[in-house]
């Protein structure tokens, strides 16, 4: 899998959501590869995305088509100022990797050391049994910009849910792999909440 990140600040959250569902409705049935969008816009202005292909190829055909190009150009007048893009190769899931079933969903973006490590360590927490100790979580994804970046998605069944379990504590056997997990950071992670996810999928 590939995934494309997009971020940036907008006032305009309906008019981008219009957008989308006119790329999910006219554009995306000739996308080659293209296999489903998460995004959203968070109460305080950013919107994030993350577009899944079946590989960077196919995201890149994507890219070069002229309808696509028209289509952003129309897409980025709603967004207030700079626009970001991660181009993310090293994609891994856990649990179901997302659903549409999915009534909020937590984007996390942050920095890490040793970027191998983390995606060991994700491996490791999930063969060790944590998403069976948060059945809100439904799955998630987890995108490698290559220079030490990830931008996360979590896929919780509702925000009532996820606010709920939040104070839940791991099984001992996944303590350590944890608290691991949080020295690579370079900084604390930032977090992203889409309590009104907009979800593509093909069909």
């Amino acid at each position: 899998m590939f995934i494309q990140v997009i971020k940036g600040r907008t006032a305009k959250a309906h008019e981008l959501r219009n957008c989308f569902d006119q790329w999910a409705t006219d554009l995306a049935p000739a996308a080659k590869g293209w296999l489903g969008t998460t995004a959203g816009v968070t109460p305080d202005g950013m919107f994030m995305a993350l577009i899944r292909f079946d590989s960077q190829k196919s995201a890149r055909a994507n890219n070069e088509r002229p309808e696509q190009h028209q289509w952003w150009m129309a897409t980025s007048k709603n967004f207030n100022g700079d626009v970001t893009f991660h181009d993310c190769a090293e994609v891994d899931q856990f649990g179901q990797g997302g659903s549409d079933d999915a009534g909020y969903v937590q984007v996390i973006e942050g920095r890490v050391r040793d970027a191998k490590r983390m995606r060991e360590l994700g491996r490791m927490m999930e063969a060790g049994g944590m998403n069976d100790a948060r059945p809100d979580v439904i799955g998630g994804t987890m995108a490698m910009h290559g220079d030490g970046g990830y931008t996360m998605a979590v896929y919780f069944t509702s925000e009532q849910e996820a606010m709920a379990a939040q104070d839940t504590q791991p099984p001992a056997n996944l303590r350590a792999i944890i608290e691991e997990e949080r020295g690579l950071h370079m900084a604390e992670p930032s977090y992203y909440d889409l309590t009104q996810p907009w979800m593509y999928w093909r069909r």
